[in-house]
């Protein structure tokens, strides 16, 4: 197990993320995800610690609560020491039928974090990120109350997830204006079957110094080797009953196809090399990975293994690549043009 720097701070996080969306069971929605108790939970943490994992990520959403119950209780049943797990959760979501127990204001922020900190049986949150954009606050309000958190202790960092790029950017710039702690990692769903990150949201990742937090690695299971053109999955396959995250089926097919000619060479699962692509991208900080039973926790975390070569990131990328969009295809055009023009003027 790697361990890498969370942004432009000095906290190192594992590679590998535990996720734990798939405790608790509790909600329509959440249920269809995983029901995870609390003796099988323990085990998968504990499982998770074992193989070198100090980062855990959860949200007060996540079946309705319940997820950072059980979480916190995992930790507590195992004894794990606080300083030893970096423990993440979010804010944003409903929590509650009141008008105001959603969203990114002051009121709902510091009434979720004082819940999570009940929840999770911790006297601080390590990252605490917002779980989606809120249109109706502003964005100096959001931070003003994270900055709080920072201040009195409550929370050690704060990140951000399922932001566009202009909205971080000008959270940052905010920030550095006001003063107040700035974001200093992204959760986003990035594979090889979706790779639109790349577009806006990993440059400004690299100019900014953000770390990158992968959430659904295998699209929703799409690319854990279950499904293909002539498989449909097994009966009561995640993907068969919720169709998330939303995927172009033919391009992620032929992703697919190239992973299970790779995956069999290495005598691996498809899933592993969908891992082993994502932990050889340098944008990536830590890859979050859920699981309902040990073998699977087991097989992601033997990702972590894995050394693509040269060629077989080549044939990954070229079958997953985005097709051409503007301003992209602009962008680079002028970059050759002006790269061009260096080397003229660098011969004479």
């Amino acid at each position: 197990m790697r361990y890498r720097q969370l942004g432009n701070t000095g906290l190192f996080v594992s590679e590998l993320c535990l996720g734990t969306m798939t405790f608790g069971g509790q909600g329509e929605l959440w249920s269809q995800i995983g029901d995870v108790q609390q003796s099988d939970a323990d085990r998968l943490v504990g499982r998770a610690l074992e193989a070198g994992i100090n980062f855990i990520d959860t949200a007060d959403v996540y079946s309705e609560g319940r997820s950072e119950v059980i979480t916190g209780q995992a930790l507590k049943n195992l004894g794990v020491p606080r300083d030893e797990v970096v423990l993440a959760t979010k804010v944003f979501g409903e929590t509650g039928p009141g008008v105001n127990a959603r969203g990114l204001t002051r009121y709902h922020i510091m009434e979720g974090v004082k819940a999570s900190l009940k929840r999770l049986q911790v006297d601080h949150i390590d990252l605490y990120q917002v779980h989606g954009f809120d249109p109706a606050t502003p964005i100096e309000e959001t931070l003003r109350a994270l900055d709080n958190l920072v201040s009195h202790g409550h929370v050690r960092y704060i990140g951000v997830s399922n932001w566009a790029a202009w909205q971080i950017m000008k959270a940052l710039g905010i920030a550095e204006r006001r003063g107040l702690a700035r974001f200093e990692s992204l959760q986003a769903y990035y594979t090889l079957a979706g790779r639109d990150l790349e577009r806006e949201l990993i440059p400004l990742l690299d100019s900014e110094k953000l770390g990158l937090m992968v959430w659904s690695p295998l699209a929703g299971g799409l690319l854990s080797g279950k499904y293909g053109r002539d498989k449909d999955g097994e009966a009561g396959s995640r993907r068969t009953h919720f169709d998330f995250p939303p995927v172009n089926v033919e391009r992620a097919y032929d992703c697919i196809d190239a992973m299970r000619t790779i995956a069999d060479a290495h005598g691996v699962s498809v899933a592993r090399i969908a891992l082993a692509w994502l932990l050889h991208r340098p944008a990536v900080t830590s890859v979050i990975v859920g699981a309902k039973r040990l073998e699977q926790l087991d097989d992601n975390i033997a990702a972590t293994e894995i050394r693509l070569s040269d060629d077989e990131l080549e044939t990954l990328d070229r079958v997953s690549a985005l097709p051409p969009e503007y301003p992209g295809w602009m962008l680079e055009r002028q970059g050759e043009v002006r790269r061009q023009q260096l080397d003229d003027s660098a011969r004479e």
